[in-house]
């Protein structure tokens, strides 16, 4: 059986509808069987794949994000970036992008920024007067922030296929993370000129701000403690992970006291769901990159690339439109596992760091999040705006400008993400 009848099969697969596992797992599975290979290797590659250290953080951070929904602390979150950014021109619209960024380094997923924030923001900026339409755009525009600052569980996905450093891809996030806030928080500005947005009547005073920064004090100290903690060699981002769990456990248990047992097995239930989704297309891929790796897929396609152009940027360009056109399809965690491995080497080998590549890769696919027909983010957001889907893309239309100017400054200036990771490879 051939690669291209595998990647047809998969192709297939996923126009008919089939759940994207079943459209990977069921073409390696004739590929193994038609090809005389002992059957009990699928079974070997999926645990092998499994079997990943680096991998043990990703139920641990969607434990911590559910854990802080579960426990009150994102509505702190909310009040105290209320306090802080609410007089700026937009009002709530800015508090939603500076809480997307705090609660990203929580959580470390779109998703969940989505889910855990949103409800909370949509809600609030209705209440201001604002559209719902817009409120779910803007939640959706910054929760790309959240997979690209630490902890960042596609990034980790990425470290794991690639064998990168997963320390030095958290770090690297940081910095465009930060700039992308600071991009959409202009664009809100201007879009709060243009229609007269709703905003706080007054700048708060140093007592406000104090008696709303002391309770979100300790919740705001989670990426601090992660970040520095990997950055002075403390503890790897897996240990960071639970570091983190028994953080958020303590000041839910003994600072806020807003923790029960039912808060517990609620998270613990909901991370399940939702680790279990990642880890059964993380091992079902795997076979399906086995067996791309057999067929030399990634080699053909490494020397189709080099034909192309050997220029890395030039690269990097037509790589961006390639995951521009997946992210469309795939969710972010397929694409990365069947994508990544093709694309990789080539662009290694044409002098791309694999660190600056990490980081345009997920930061793309996170546009796909927001972007017909797939756009999981948007199912979520129309769900919980009760808005269609077509009203939050029409109010979306101005929020990609920063998001897609975020993504060209991270093409063509490596250094915008690879200066905090270069401080520890020196």
């Amino acid at each position: 059986m051939s690669s291209f009848a595998i990647l047809g099969g998969f192709a297939l697969s996923f126009l008919l509808g089939w759940p994207v596992v079943l459209a990977i797992l069921i073409p390696s599975v004739l590929y193994v069987l038609l090809g005389n290979i002992p059957i009990e290797l699928i079974g070997q590659r999926m645990s092998y794949a499994l079997d990943s250290f680096p991998l043990v953080a990703v139920p641990i951070f969607i434990f911590v994000g559910n854990l802080m929904n579960q426990a009150g602390i994102t509505e702190r979150i909310f009040k105290f970036a209320d306090t802080l950014v609410g007089r700026v021109p937009g009002g709530l619209g800015q508090v939603n992008v500076v809480s997307s960024l705090i609660f990203s380094g929580m959580s470390g997923a779109a998703l969940a920024d989505v889910g855990g924030l949103g409800k909370i923001e949509v809600k609030a900026m209705a209440e201001r007067g604002f559209d719902r339409g817009f409120a779910g755009a803007l939640t959706g525009a910054s929760a790309v922030v959240g997979p690209i600052f630490p902890p960042s569980i596609p990034l980790i996905i990425y470290g794991s296929v690639t064998s990168v450093s997963i320390v030095q891809l958290l770090l690297a996030g940081i910095i465009p993370a930060i700039m992308c806030v600071i991009l959409l928080m202009i664009t809100v500005a201007i879009l709060a000129y243009r229609n007269d947005f709703p905003r706080s009547e007054r700048w708060p005073t140093l007592r406000q701000l104090g008696a709303d920064f002391i309770p979100a004090l300790p919740a705001l100290m989670t990426p601090v403690l992660l970040v520095a903690g990997m950055l002075l060699g403390y503890f790897t981002p897996t240990e960071a992970a639970a570091v983190t769990v028994v953080y958020v456990l303590l000041i839910s248990g003994l600072v806020y006291r807003t923790l029960t047992v039912e808060h517990l097995l609620s998270s613990a239930y909901e991370t399940v769901k939702s680790s279990s989704a990642i880890l059964i297309i993380v091992a079902a891929a795997s076979i399906f990159g086995w067996i791309l790796a057999i067929e030399q897929i990634p080699q053909m396609a490494a020397r189709w690339l080099l034909t192309v152009s050997t220029d890395p940027l030039m690269l990097l360009l037509v790589v961006n439109v390639l995951l521009l056109i997946v992210g469309m399809f795939l969710d972010s965690t397929t694409a990365t596992l069947l994508v990544v491995p093709i694309i990789a080497q080539p662009l290694h080998m044409a002098g791309v760091d694999p660190v600056h590549l990490g980081i345009v890769t997920i930061f793309n696919l996170m546009l796909g999040l927001l972007t017909p027909p797939m756009g999981l983010a948007l199912f979520l957001l129309s769900d919980i705006t009760r808005v269609s889907m077509r009203q939050i893309l029409i109010k979306m239309m101005p929020l990609y400008v920063p998001l897609v100017l975020t993504l060209v400054i991270l093409t063509v200036f490596p250094e915008v993400s690879l200066w905090l990771p270069k401080m520890i490879r020196n």
